[in-house]
């Protein structure tokens, strides 16, 4: 702690017979009077822990990985030191401002010069702007947002480009989605645990014609490459409803995973699951509504699901031909008109009547008896 001492100056020591010595310690100054010696300390007071510290110790805080980290391959974008002091002179500004004595003579013959600020030289300025340092290339390219994953850089939800020619056919029009990318691991007699990459892959031409597969492999561009070449030899062709959305509502379950999806007019758009968005888009389905239950996150059961449900889809020409009905539609916009949509291959339809509530269209496909629960929605003018 600092001991301090009541003196009036050094120089009304001086006046008073003190001699001065100017011996300096590293804590104090010493004055040595006639009769005795008076020591006045100093205390640093550290605002922060930056005064404590080396630029070299806080740039190691900032730029070291453990060595545990560097084994999970961390580090590798860590920016490299910079030395801040580099190309700084002291007192030396963006105003060049000239402090006489210290950037420039302090005397020019006997007359002593001012703090002044010369006048800028525009073709200097515009030299040095074209010598500008180009700027560091990012390592990882900023990807757009719309080629963007599902969440970061990962890959699921990307774009990995058409499937590769088989023999002379090229698959023009065709894109691949990642929909599944993960480590697993299986025992071995010899290697002991051996990790590899699975990856789950749709294609699609965006007209009806699509395809999964899932793939393994030491490397993921490995099995990213495989999974999508399977895909493109396992398509399927599906049935759309004006080119635009499903023709009826349907309900479909693989293992603990059950798909609700329903049919919906141009301009409604796809509202479901974000893999079922991905598959949608691939096979070139516009308006959809899907609920999924159950097992919402193995994506293997969600991408089989609704694979198999499309599959199951009935046209109305083969409903009219099961029914030996005419099958006919009433939309709003037309003033509920009956439409014909399609009738028997046969030509005649049968004779005896049905019931109206045996052929619900809505809840015609729903299985086991499960519709969706539509809950009603009172007016806005009963809570007034």
């Amino acid at each position: 702690m600092a001991t301090s001492y009541l003196i009036r100056s050094v120089t009304q020591s001086c006046k008073l017979g003190l001699r001065f010595n100017p011996t300096v310690n590293s804590n104090a100054y010493i004055f040595h009077p006639s009769t005795s010696i008076v020591q006045i300390s100093f205390s640093r007071t550290y605002v922060s822990f930056v005064n404590k510290v080396t630029a070299d110790q806080l740039w190691s805080g900032v730029t070291s990985v453990s060595n545990a980290g560097k084994k999970r391959g961390r580090g590798r974008s860590v920016k490299k030191r910079l030395d801040l002091n580099r190309g700084q002179r002291l007192g030396v500004g963006k105003s060049e401002m000239v402090f006489p004595g210290l950037t420039g003579p302090a005397m020019t013959g006997k007359k002593i010069l001012e703090v002044y600020q010369p006048k800028k030289d525009e073709s200097a300025e515009a030299a040095s702007a074209q010598k500008k340092v180009p700027e560091r290339k990012r390592r990882f390219p900023k990807i757009p947002a719309l080629l963007r994953g599902y969440s970061g850089r990962k890959f699921p939800g990307t774009s990995i480009g058409p499937p590769d020619p088989i023999n002379d056919y090229v698959f023009n029009g065709f894109d691949s989605k990642v929909l599944e990318y993960k480590i697993v691991n299986h025992m071995t007699g010899n290697l002991g645990r051996k990790a590899r990459i699975s990856a789950l892959v749709v294609t699609g031409n965006g007209n009806g014609l699509a395809g999964f597969a899932v793939a393994k492999a030491a490397t993921g561009k490995a099995a990213l490459r495989k999974a999508k070449n399977m895909a493109a030899q396992r398509l399927q062709y599906f049935e759309r409803y004006q080119n635009h959305t499903v023709f009826h509502n349907f309900a479909v379950t693989e293992s603990k995973t059950t798909i609700f999806v329903q049919k919906k007019p141009a301009g409604h758009g796809v509202v479901a699951h974000r893999v079922i968005k991905t598959m949608c888009e691939l096979i070139g389905i516009k308006d959809l509504y899907a609920k999924t239950e159950g097992q919402t996150g193995i994506i293997q059961n969600v991408t089989k699901a609704f694979f198999k449900g499309l599959m199951e889809q009935e046209t109305h020409q083969q409903l009219a031909d099961r029914m030996q009905l005419n099958v006919v539609e009433y939309r709003p916009e037309m003033e509920n008109v009956p439409i014909p949509v399609a009738k028997p291959s046969q030509g005649f339809s049968r004779p005896d009547p049905v019931k109206e509530e045996a052929f619900d269209f809505n809840n015609l496909y729903y299985k086991d008896g499960r519709i969706p629960l539509k809950k009603y929605v009172d007016p806005i003018f009963t809570s007034l």
